[in-house]
């Protein structure tokens, strides 16, 4: 409080619509400090409540209640099943879908190869897209251009050949792959 020429008492801070800001202030800071206790306290909660939170993986059983039904008195049956009236009375079909071909005497022949096709090869290039970078418990640690990959015996590799087997020679690690190459680290 300060006193003016006349010796009158006034206020410092001027009363704003009946109430003291003192309140306000007071209620801003108890609200802005139960905000900032929640958002401290919160992870914790989460974090120890784990199972309350997160993505739940969807049970499947492995019966189910079918509908109390009654039976249906027509069976659908596929065009395949019904047999057809015109068939010979000996009680053999013929199946005339054709899926193979054969030689009519018999005979097995070479397939037909053009005389100039030269021995079957990769295109030219760089022959493994990816390097060996670590081995451990059966699994080895790859990269190429795109990214690392984390590959085991039998996995494709970048080049879409497969991961025939991890050995240790010379005292470090290489890659076999089903192609016959071999990836050193």
């Amino acid at each position: 409080m300060s006193e003016d020429e006349d010796g009158l008492k006034e206020p410092l801070v001027p009363e704003i619509g009946g109430k003291r800001p003192e309140k306000t202030d007071r209620m801003l800071l108890a609200t802005g400090l139960l905000i900032a206790g929640f958002a401290a306290f919160f992870p914790w909660y989460v974090f120890l409540n784990q199972e309350q939170f997160g993505v739940r993986p969807m049970g499947f059983a492995s019966n189910r209640d079918l509908p109390e039904l009654p039976a249906r008195s027509v069976v659908a049956a596929s065009p395949l099943a019904i047999p057809d009236s015109d068939t010979d009375s000996t009680g053999e079909t013929l199946d005339t879908i054709s899926t193979a071909t054969v030689n009519i005497d018999g005979e097995r022949r070479q397939p037909e190869t053009d005389a100039d096709a030269g021995p079957e090869q990769q295109f030219p290039g760089q022959k493994s897209s990816f390097r060996l970078l670590h081995v451990v418990n059966g699994r080895a640690l790859i990269e190429d251009g795109s990214g690392m990959y984390v590959v085991r015996i039998g996995s494709i590799l970048p080049d879409n050949s497969r991961l025939a087997t991890l050995e240790m020679r010379n005292g470090s690690w290489v890659i076999v792959t089903s192609d016959g190459d071999v990836i050193e680290r």
